[in-house]
């Protein structure tokens, strides 16, 4: 038995899909039942910016079809901070915001930091403090994506395991990628896409990538993959989250739906 594999898309609104993504036509109001028909989660990231209704995650929840998930960018108020075990009041917020409106759709709570932000275990480790393992009721799983060479050690990578928060995989030039899983779930941003080729990814990156993601939600960890702990998770089936935030970000749906056909 295997963990599910989802693949999606940042957001659903953007004018440049018009016309590529979406059918010439579609009201604005239709795009996320479409979206959410074709790609298997989303993540949310007007909620990085600002407070959402709860009445808004309500409405999404019933646009979408059994099965899809979302997954929600947290507040920058929450990550963008000199010192981050100081942000209980920030995060409160966040969390309470209604997110839990999105019921058996809310997947997991995605916490990104800045390029700039180092890694200072006790002040990391207090963060991960703050993350509750449930909201009104509903379980929550957390998911940090960071972006800064000094992360890339097994002190941060064993802090998370302990927590039972995962480390985000992504692919960017820029970014340390850390394949290491430390939570029940696997979450992916694939940065690396170009709208110049249809697919978004090239056939061949998007094998790749499929084995991998199969790999992971059999159990086990990809082999082409360095870890940066030499940790050996137990073996057992995980859920799988791949998104697709590539620059232009045009052809990110067709690398999405690329992606859940290899799966």
């Amino acid at each position: 038995m295997s963990g599910h594999i989802r693949a999606g898309i940042g957001g659903w609104t953007f004018e440049p899909w018009r016309g590529v993504f979406y059918p010439d036509g579609l009201k604005q109001a239709e795009e996320l039942a479409y979206a959410s028909r074709r790609v298997t989660a989303i993540e949310i990231n007007s909620t990085y910016y600002s407070s959402q209704k709860p009445a808004s995650f309500a409405k999404w929840a019933a646009s979408t079809p059994e099965g899809f998930v979302f997954a929600v960018k947290a507040s920058r108020f929450c990550t963008n901070r000199r010192e981050l075990c100081q942000g209980a009041e920030s995060v409160g917020k966040f969390l309470s915001q209604g997110i839990t409106e999105l019921g058996e759709r809310l997947g997991p709570i995605l916490w990104q930091f800045m390029a700039t932000k180092k890694f200072d275990e006790a002040d990391f480790g207090g963060f991960l403090e703050l993350l509750p393992k449930a909201q009104d009721g509903v379980s929550l799983r957390h998911c940090v994506e960071v972006r800064h060479a000094s992360f890339a050690v097994p002190e941060f990578v064993q802090l998370c395991r302990r927590h039972g928060v995962a480390i985000c995989c992504s692919e960017n030039e820029n970014y340390p990628l850390i394949p290491d899983v430390t939570a029940d779930f696997v979450y992916a941003r694939l940065l690396a896409g170009s709208d110049d080729i249809p697919t978004g990814y090239e056939p061949a990156a998007l094998d790749k990538w499929a084995q991998r993601f199969k790999a992971y939600a059999d159990g086990g960890v990809p082999a082409d993959l360095t870890p940066v702990d030499s940790h050996v998770p137990e073996k057992k089936p995980r859920d799988v989250f791949a998104f697709f935030i590539s620059e232009g970000k045009v052809r990110a749906p067709a690398a999405a739906m690329e992606l859940i056909k290899r799966v």
